[in-house]
């Protein structure tokens, strides 16, 4: 079976362009550590252009948590940036990457529902 983290990444390169991030450029490594093992995955964003791969190469922003968090993060049960406050991932790099890509990670239903609930009452 596949698990979140993995069809997170692969549905991102298979997606190949994301709209949201036309105005983002860099590359992103998200370090998953669990005891003295590291994957690695890197995410290429060109202009909203995305490529992914495992690879352990230099990047403009590095992002290092648990699997468990990220797993997490990419089933849209956790969020970003709440866990990066919390001191449960850590960043180093150019941050405001992070911020651009943070709106691709899903997030819960409930938060949309609320989202939706808070739109009805703005109109």
């Amino acid at each position: 079976m596949v698990d979140a983290t993995t069809r997170f990444f692969e549905g991102l390169d298979r997606q190949g362009y994301e709209p949201l991030l036309d105005k983002a450029t860099g590359t992103l490594r998200f370090d998953l550590h669990e005891g003295a093992q590291t994957t690695h995955w890197l995410l290429r964003i060109d202009r909203g252009k995305l490529a992914v791969s495992q690879e352990d190469r230099e990047a403009d922003t590095v992002v290092g948590t648990t699997p468990a968090l990220f797993e997490e993060l990419a089933g849209g049960r956790e969020h970003g940036l709440a866990a990066l406050l919390r001191g449960d991932m850590t960043v180093t790099g150019d941050a405001r990457l992070v911020v651009q890509v943070e709106r691709i990670f899903p997030s819960s239903p409930d938060v949309q529902g609320q989202r939706r609930l808070c739109r009805r009452e703005v109109h």
